[in-house]
């Protein structure tokens, strides 16, 4: 499986932190972030429905 350098444009393996070609760096999702944003979403749902 491969992914795009959002800049350098090569393809490259899908699981590299950073891109051989041009060092780019991908950014690691934040767990927290995540799951505030689920819980947040939830809520809205459940004031929505009430």
């Amino acid at each position: 499986m491969k992914k795009e350098c959002p800049s350098c444009a090569m393809k490259i393996d899908k699981a590299a932190k950073t891109c051989p070609v041009c060092g780019y760096e991908f950014p690691r999702p934040n767990r927290l972030f995540q799951f505030i944003a689920i819980f947040l979403l939830l809520l809205f749902l459940l004031f929505y429905l009430l």
